[in-house]
């Protein structure tokens, strides 16, 4: 069963929260075209829970550019 959203900003912040337990080094957000790129995390250091919690959240593993770098993305977060 899908999970409620919740008003405002609580699900960006939750999902920000699991990805900034993996960071190492620097990270930031790139916003174009309605899509939000999370750069410097690696969805291969999450677990399957996690990465399933991140897609109910908004955020989805991709290939950027077809380069075979997988990176997190968001539709829901990337447009007003």
């Amino acid at each position: 069963m899908a999970e409620e959203r919740r008003e405002g900003f609580a699900d960006f912040i939750e999902a920000l929260t699991i990805m900034n337990a993996r960071v190492s080094g620097h990270a930031g957000t790139h916003c174009e075209h309605d899509e939000l790129t999370v750069c410097g995390v690696d969805p291969a250091d999450f677990s399957k829970e996690e990465l399933a919690r991140l897609d109910s959240l908004g955020f989805f593993v991709t290939d950027e550019y077809g380069q075979s770098d997988l990176c997190f993305k968001s539709f829901r977060w990337g447009s007003c």
